[in-house]
């Protein structure tokens, strides 16, 4: 995820619509999409977040209001987003912003699914910080 795949499509805009709370992507290969800040909050590729391997991913709650107060880019291959409830350390690559925009229904779904099964409510407040010997 940490790259860009040879030939992937890359953005040619990036647009942040801070009132709708949404990032609207427009890829070379034509492809466009309005990602909800949430659903990146949600599905950040950081470790605080995707856990340091497979069964350490840390659900995240509470966020449906969240908001992108800045957008850094990272080389010419990511952006690293900063958010409203000082989530700041995942890197998104242009791979992993047109998997989140073309999958976003299915990524719901999971969401949704994971949360029942946590038996936890979407707009719950997140659970104290994970201690797992990182300092993010």
């Amino acid at each position: 995820m940490a790259g860009l795949q040879q030939g992937g499509a890359t953005p040619q805009s990036i647009t942040v619509h801070a009132v709708s709370r949404v990032l609207e992507v427009e890829f070379s290969d034509g492809a466009a999409f309005r990602i909800p800040f949430e659903l990146m909050r949600v599905y950040s590729p950081s470790a605080e977040v995707q856990g340091h391997g497979p069964g350490q991913e840390v659900l995240q709650t509470g966020k449906r209001e969240v908001e992108l107060v800045g957008l850094d880019p990272v080389g010419n291959y990511a952006v690293q987003p900063r958010f409203s409830d000082g989530h700041d350390s995942g890197i998104f690559s242009w791979d992993y912003l047109y998997f989140l925009g073309s999958q976003q229904e299915q990524l719901w779904t999971d969401y949704e699914r994971r949360l029942r099964e946590a038996g936890v409510a979407r707009d719950a407040p997140m659970a104290g910080k994970p201690q797992h010997g990182c300092s993010h």
